[in-house]
């Protein structure tokens, strides 16, 4: 009887252990950014750790170019296991401005390493990726990793990045580009070399020019992946 007892108990913990990611990503609130002409494309924006408020006007000039951007708390999505990612999306494809079709992630930071590894794989929602400065140091199975995506991405990196001892190295993403072409996958990375962590317009090391031709960039992939 005592050790059913204990089965029982065990068995109770890991479900309730395995429903937190879950409950976790349901919590998520997106705030909408609609674009100018009233409905457009979706991009899902999953913001640092510094949370959405630090992105509300980089996801306003993408808002501009034409689409309607919804920006969530990187905070809120890690440790969910890529819950997180999947309900953002669907929280966005019902927004009132949002356009039926595949959407984009655009992340930075923590909310560019969720996007980068959970959403590379779900080609049948996302049209493709573009991560800012993204967490790396979690992806250790580099191969495993690279033969996992199914959509095409663009990175970019500061050369001087060493936010929380490393979290999110340009050498790092190096290796990343270098296994996902070795795999034919689409990986486009852009190193700048005097740039550091947080370089967006608003961070704490923001450069204008890497910020510039990073923001130039994320338009035209936001174009291509839209126009497939």
């Amino acid at each position: 009887m005592i050790a059913r007892l204990r089965i029982a108990v065990v068995g109770l913990a890991l479900a309730v252990l395995a429903t937190v990611p879950l409950v976790r990503a349901q919590r998520l609130s997106g705030q909408e950014f609609p674009p100018p002409q009233g409905k457009g494309r979706v991009v899902v924006m999953s913001s640092g750790a510094s949370g959405p408020d630090h992105y509300a006007e980089v996801a306003q000039e993408i808002a501009k170019l034409g689409y309607d951007v919804v920006l969530f708390d990187g905070n809120a999505e890690e440790g969910t296991h890529g819950d997180g990612i999947k309900a953002a999306i669907q929280q966005s494809m019902g927004m009132p401005h949002a356009l039926p079709g595949k959407v984009a992630l655009v992340g930075f930071s923590l909310g560019g390493g969720e996007s980068l590894f959970y959403g590379s794989p779900l080609s049948d929602q996302v049209a493709g990726i573009v991560a800012w400065y993204p967490a790396n140091v979690f992806i250790r199975d580099v191969p495993g990793f690279a033969s996992r995506i199914a959509v095409p991405v663009v990175a970019f990196a500061g050369g001087q990045d060493n936010y929380r001892n490393g979290c999110c190295t340009a050498s790092k993403d190096q290796a990343l580009q270098a296994a996902a072409r070795a795999a034919g996958k689409s990986f486009d990375l852009t190193v700048y070399p005097e740039a550091e962590h947080d370089f967006v317009k608003g961070g704490q090391h923001y450069d204008p020019s890497a910020y510039s031709d990073a923001f130039a960039r994320t338009a035209t992939a936001l174009k291509s992946y839209f126009s497939q």
